[in-house]
């Protein structure tokens, strides 16, 4: 074919005739590459919708567009075999190129494996720690491998170019005075980096945990290698230098395990029967779905003049449940107490005392006294 080609521009000037050769090479070649992945994907995609994992979609899904463009380049390396023009073509930009496309079907397949990874670790168990954990091993060491390849495909790509090459071994000769400007410069962002490793490495959090970081109470919803976003429990999020996390002192309620216990305080009087509030409590507890059935306590933390301090225990699977769950006794314990037990609801007393014995008055009463200022030498001198 490339034969009857070449014998129909025979009258045209060689340049003329390579060029459009070499042209309808490369077409060809394209649209080969095109057709071949087209049918490889559509069978792919049919086999992975017929399996009932969805790591398989993932999978096919990230890997769908590189590699098109992978089988097109391929196409054209076949293509460039065959016709010098074409092959003189792809000598130029083969080295751009195929690092390029390398490193992007790396990234791909890197990402897929990750989200893939990530699928199979469920987070709506009861007890997710473990599946927190690899969930945010694999979300960090992802984005440390992803810079790696990029950065490695960059270099690649520059050293394709002979001007840059030359430039890099002149970059290499100062070395090492270019190397402390760049580490001076570069220390706040080298320093987050490496918080990034350690983050990663020693898990002081992970993602989902309950958080308590500059006085603000949240989950955390991202880390990356330089911060971490901390979903607060009113929609806002707060971007945190993961530095924060290693340097200064903050409250994680969920470091050993996602189940908690919360407590609520109530007040009664010192004359209340306390044997009924108990009673309710633990059928109110018990009647709720909310509660794990782990712990369910009340003890009389403290006595004052006025009231009798009353804390309930109780547990729950998670932080946001046990807030719920709080809120849920709090209110109908107060409901309860007002409807069986309105005697049992802290009042303050005024005692009844004598007639104050003031000088030159005589007895004055408390009410007269009030109305005198309540200065025991009222009306004297």
């Amino acid at each position: 074919m490339i034969e009857q080609i070449e014998s129909y521009f025979e009258s045209f000037p060689d340049w003329v005739s390579a060029t459009v050769i070499g042209l309808i090479a490369a077409v060809v070649a394209v649209i080969a590459g095109l057709v071949i992945h087209w049918v490889v994907f559509r069978v792919l995609r049919r086999i992975a919708g017929a399996s009932n994992s969805e790591s398989d979609n993932i999978v096919v899904k990230k890997l769908a567009r590189p590699s098109r463009y992978a089988l097109v380049a391929l196409a054209l390396v076949v293509a460039a075999d065959a016709i010098p023009a074409l092959d003189t073509l792809w000598d130029r930009i083969g080295g751009l190129v195929m690092p390029l496309l390398i490193g992007w079907m790396a990234v791909a397949i890197l990402h897929a494996l990750v989200e893939a990874m990530i699928l199979r670790n469920d987070i709506s168990v009861a007890d997710n720690r473990a599946a927190r954990r690899r969930r945010t091993r694999l979300s960090i060491f992802g984005r440390i491998a992803t810079f790696i390849i990029v950065f490695v495909t960059i270099g690649l790509m520059m050293l394709a170019i002979p001007g840059v090459r030359q430039i890099g071994v002149t970059l290499v000769a100062s070395a090492g005075l270019a190397g402390l400007a760049v580490g001076a410069a570069a220390q706040p962002a080298l320093k987050s980096l490496i918080a990034g490793f350690q983050m990663a490495l020693t898990e002081p959090v992970v993602i989902g945990d309950a958080v308590i970081i500059g006085g603000e109470w949240g989950w955390i919803e991202e880390i990356r290698t330089t911060y971490v976003v901390v979903k607060v429990w009113d929609e806002r999020r707060l971007v945190v230098p993961t530095t924060k996390f290693l340097d200064e002192i903050f409250q994680n309620w969920t470091k050993t395990t996602s189940q908690l216990m919360g407590t609520v305080m109530l007040y009664v009087d010192p004359l209340t029967n306390l044997d009924p509030i108990r009673e309710k409590f633990y059928e109110l507890i018990e009647q709720n779905e909310r509660w794990d059935k782990r712990v369910k306590w009340m003890q009389v933390t403290e006595l004052t003049r006025d009231a009798i301090e009353v804390r309930f225990l109780m547990t729950a699977k998670d932080s946001p449940t046990l807030f719920d769950l709080r809120c849920d006794i709090r209110e109908a314990l107060m409901a309860w107490m007002r409807e069986a037990m309105p005697e049992a609801i802290v009042r303050s007393r005024v005692l009844p005392v004598g007639p104050v014995e003031v000088n030159g008055l005589g007895p004055v009463s408390g009410e007269a006294l009030s109305q005198m200022g309540g200065n025991g030498n009222g009306g004297t001198k």
